[in-house]
């Protein structure tokens, strides 16, 4: 049975081989444009900076170099259930330099269609395990991001040889540069 995790919860990952789950709902009247919220995944260091350019991964560049994380592509629009986009991890490939993964969640075009996180519901990360295909953890974002148009949903750390994930939670405004100037 999957944990149902809180803001802050960290849970050990007891496997290796996963696929990171998104997913979100917008308000059909907010305004008047399509939404496009786009997940990315920064690879760091100890440092908490990005190995290298390669280890940022969005909707163009899918792939971390040693195949370790792989995105499966944009959804522009979020219709339908379940997940909106997916990531897929396997630790055994990551890069050794590797002590944490960020996921992220951003809205494309914020400013010109004045959109942010207060108009979008629903919204989830949740961990699959790839060899049976069973939701071990979900963590649901409950939170008015009112102001927000950029999410940390997530992230996952090696503390002690030991890979666990942290339901994060946290919101900025701003989009995907400031994360990128956070961790380059």
């Amino acid at each position: 049975m999957a944990i149902n995790l809180q803001k802050g919860q960290r849970e050990t990952l007891s496997t290796g081989n996963f696929t990171v789950g998104l997913g979100w709902d917008t308000n059909e009247s907010s305004t008047g444009v399509d939404f496009d919220l786009d997940a990315s995944v920064f690879i760091l260091g100890e440092n908490k900076k990005i190995l290298s350019d390669q280890h940022f991964i969005f909707y163009n560049n899918l792939q971390c170099p040693n195949e370790a994380v792989t995105h499966t592509g944009d959804n522009r629009t979020g219709d339908g259930d379940g997940d909106d986009e997916s990531i897929i991890i396997e630790l055994a490939k990551i890069d050794p330099r590797a002590t944490e993964v960020c996921i992220v969640v951003t809205i494309d075009e914020y400013e010109a269609r004045k959109q942010n996180f207060g108009q979008v519901r629903n919204s989830f990360i949740r961990i699959v395990d790839n060899t049976n295909n069973v939701e071990i953890m979900k963590f649901e974002l409950d939170e008015d991001f009112s102001i927000e148009t950029a999410i940390e949903f997530g992230r996952i750390y090696k503390r002690n040889n030991e890979w666990k994930f942290e339901a994060i939670g946290s919101g900025l405004k701003g989009g995907l540069q400031d994360f990128l100037n956070k961790y380059n």
